[in-house]
C-alpha cells in the first residue's frame, strides 16, 4: 500500500489534543490492535486503517509544541503512550514511536520548512538519521546520494528523513559548530522522492515496514536540513538530541506487560501435564510470574525515574550531570534487555503450546523481543560509552 492509498483524517478538531485524551484513546485502541496483530505481521507494514487509528488518536501529534497547537507531551507521557500501544501490538508501537518524531524534528527547522513539512499536526515521520548518506554541498543546498536501512514506518510516512555526512568539493566538511571532522546533517524530504526498497523480511517487528530506501543526486535545499547541534526551539524536547530516544523504552515495557498478563490469564485454568498440579498452585509458576513482575517493575521504575529527573533539570534550564545524561541511556538499555528476558522466560514456562502462531502471541513477542534488542540502544556498546562518560571522559555520541 502506498501513502496515497491511505485514508486521511483532515479534521484535526476531532483529534484528541491533551495527554489525558491521547492516552485514553490509546487504551481504547489496545483491544483493536490485539485483534489486528496477526494481520499487521502478515502485511509486514501497518495497514491503512491502523495508521488512521493512530492518527485519529492523536499519536503522531504527541510531541508537537503547544504554541503550534499541539499537546506537547512530556518524555514521560510519550513513553507511557508507546508503552500502552505496545500492550496491543509491538510493531504498531514501534511505528508510533518513530512517527511522533515529527513534533521533535520540526523544532530543528526554520519556520518556512516547518510549514511545508509539518503544518499538519498529525504528520507521521520516518527515517534513519545516522549519517549513512552523502550530501555534497552545492549552491542553495545539497546533492544527496545514499542508501539507508531501517526506515520504520516508511510504508505510510508523510515525511522521510535521511542522515548524511556533508562534503564540499568532494572532501569531508568539518562540523561548523563543534569542529568535528564529520559534519552530520539530517535531510528532510517526501517519501516519493526516494525509492523504497522492500527488504523487510524479518523474524520480529515484522509489521513495522522498516524498509530500506535510497536516492541518487537528490537536491535538498539548505533550509530542508538540520543539525542536532542547532535546535531552533528551546525547552526539554529540544535541549538535548536524545529526546527522540527517550520514549523508546515504552516498547519493551509494554511488550513485557502484555506477556505477563497473558501468562497470568493462562495460569487461571491450566494444569501441569506431568504432575496434575493446577498452575495457580504451582510453586514454579508462582515464582516465575512473581520474578517477572519484580523485574518489570524495577526496569519500569528506572525508566520513568531517570526521565523525570532529566526532564525536571532541563525544564529548569540546568546543565545535566554526567549521571543524569547516562541514566536514561542505561535505563533504556536495561528495559530492552529485561523485556527480552521476561518474554523468553515466559515462553519457556508455557512450553510447547507457545510456539503456535495461531493460538499463542508468545511466539510473536519472542521474535519481536529479539529483533528490537538488535537496535543500537540495546547493544553492549551503550555500557562502554556511558561508562566512559561516568569516568570523566567525553561522549562520542551526541545523544548523551
Amino acid at each position: 500500500m502506498t501513502i496515497t492509498e491511505l485514508p486521511r483524517t483532515d479534521n484535526s478538531a476531532q483529534v484528541p489534543n491533551t495527554a489525558e485524551d491521547i492516552l485514553r484513546h490509546a487504551r481504547e485502541a489496545v483491544p483493536v490492535l490485539r485483534e489486528r496483530a496477526a494481520d499487521i505481521e502478515a502485511a509486514r507494514r501497518l495497514p491503512g486503517d491502523v495508521v488512521d487509528l493512530l492518527r485519529r488518536g492523536g499519536v503522531f501529534r504527541a510531541a508537537v509544541p503547544k504554541d503550534r497547537g499541539g499537546p506537547e507531551l512530556t518524555s514521560m507521557q510519550q513513553t507511557e503512550l508507546i508503552e500502552t500501544l505496545a500492550t496491543g501490538d509491538v510493531s504498531t508501537a514501534w511505528c508510533a514511536m518513530i512517527g511522533m518524531d515529527s513534533g521533535i524534528y520540526a523544532g530543528y527547522l526554520e519556520e518556512p520548512a516547518v510549514r511545508e513539512f509539518y503544518d499538519r499536526l498529525d504528520t507521521p515521520n520516518s527515517g534513519w538519521i545516522h549519517p549513512q548518506g552523502r550530501a555534497e554541498r552545492v549552491p542553495g543546498g545539497y546533492r544527496v546520494t545514499g542508501h539507508w536501512r531501517f526506515g520504520s514506518g516508511s510504508t505510510h510516512c508523510e515525511v522521510l528523513v535521511a542522515g548524511c555526512q556533508v562534503f564540499k568539493d568532494g572532501r569531508p566538511e568539518p562540523d561548523p559548530v563543534t569542529g568535528d571532522p564529520v559534519h552530520w546533517r539530517v535531510m528532510v524530504a517526501r517519501p516519493d522522492q526516494y525509492e523504497i526498497v522492500d527488504t523487510w523480511h524479518t523474524t520480529g517487528l515484522a509489521g513495522s515496514g522498516s524498509c530500506d530506501y535510497r536516492v541518487t543526486d537528490l537536491f535538498v535545499p539548505e533550509e530542508h536540513s538540520f543539525s542536532f547541534r542547532v535546535p531552533r526551539r528551546t525547552g526539554p524536547l529540544h535541549a538535548t538530541p536524545d529526546a527522540i530516544l527517550r520514549k523508546m523504552s515504552g516498547v519493551p515495557l509494554g511488550m513485557a506487560r502484555a506477556a505477563i498478563d497473558h501468562v497470568r490469564e493462562l495460569a487461571r485454568t491450566r494444569v501441569d501435564r506431568e504432575s496434575g498440579t493446577p498452575w495457580a498452585e504451582s510453586a514454579r509458576v508462582r515464582s516465575t510470574l512473581a520474578r517477572a513482575e519484580m523485574e518489570l517493575a524495577a526496569a519500569r521504575a528506572s525508566v520513568y525515574t531517570s526521565l523525570e529527573e532529566q526532564w525536571t533539570a532541563l525544564e529548569r534550564g540546568d546543565e545535566t550531570t554526567a549521571r543524569q545524561r547516562t541514566a536514561t541511556a542505561l535505563a533504556r538499555y536495561h528495559a530492552f534487555r529485561t523485556g527480552r528476558t521476561i518474554v523468553s522466560t515466559l515462553f519457556d514456562l508455557v512450553g510447547g503450546s507457545s510456539i503456535y502462531r495461531g493460538s499463542s502471541p508468545l511466539d510473536r513477542w519472542l521474535r519481536d523481543a529479539n529483533t528490537m534488542c538488535q537496535h543500537a540502544v540495546a547493544q553492549d556498546s551503550i555500557l562502554e560509552l556511558t561508562g566512559q562518560v561516568l569516568l570523566g571522559g567525553e561522549s562520542r555520541s551526541p545523544f548523551f
